[in-house]
């Protein structure tokens, strides 16, 4: 494993949300965070079929444009009573023709998808939100971190915390959805912290733990 020892970083996405979720799980570390949407980064077209492969598409895309480090997430809803998906193909059940992304027109299709299926108890709508980050260099050498953490989906959406699908996932063992959540509550993880609760967070931890022995 390639320590970290660079103290400025890019972030690989155009994706506000992620971005400030990012930062906000970042700064407590000491590093300076521009993200490629900051730099005017063209976005990488992701075409791996899985979250390791589109992280590291989005990685180095960043760390080589930019010579520093680059850090991306590459994230997902995977829904049992649908064979896994959205899965990597989350942001795009949310694109609308004009190229623009709708989540609540996305969680109304989950909605639909799994009454199709007839999942409607508590107990067929099982899900896990994935993170995987993957810390690039300039150089090509990448690191990957995944992190999982199980629930439901919920219907109606509940909360406006958070991005994308957060309103209609619950956590296990939680009463309200990512969506009720404030950010602090959602990931549930500091530096120097044995738990965490998001999948961001859950992925996060391992990377501080291995690069940077936080």
């Amino acid at each position: 494993m390639r320590k970290l020892d660079d103290k400025t970083l890019v972030v690989a996405s155009h994706n506000a949300g992620k971005i400030r979720e990012i930062r906000d799980l970042i700064g407590p570390l000491g590093f300076e965070a521009k993200s490629a949407a900051d730099l005017n980064f063209v976005e990488p077209e992701e075409t791996g079929t899985t979250f390791e492969e589109n992280a590291t598409i989005k990685a180095l895309a960043s760390a080589r444009a930019s010579g520093l480090p680059a850090l991306s997430d590459d994230s997902g809803l995977a829904i049992d009573a649908l064979d896994g998906a959205p899965g990597v193909y989350t942001a795009n059940w949310a694109e609308r023709e004009d190229g623009s992304r709708d989540f609540a027109m996305a969680m109304e299709k989950v909605e639909m998808a799994l009454k199709e299926k007839g999942a409607v108890t508590p107990e067929s709508r099982t899900a896990r939100f994935v993170s995987v980050l993957c810390l690039a260099w300039p150089d090509g050498h990448v690191e990957l971190f995944r992190g999982e953490v199980e629930g439901q989906v919920v219907w109606p959406p509940r909360g406006t915390s958070g991005f994308g699908y957060d309103p209609v996932f619950q956590p296990n063992g939680y009463d309200t959805t990512f969506g009720e959540m404030t950010a602090e509550e959602k990931h549930g993880w500091k530096p120097g912290d044995a738990s965490a609760l998001s999948h961001r967070a859950r992925a996060f931890k391992l990377f501080a733990e291995t690069c940077l022995g936080a």
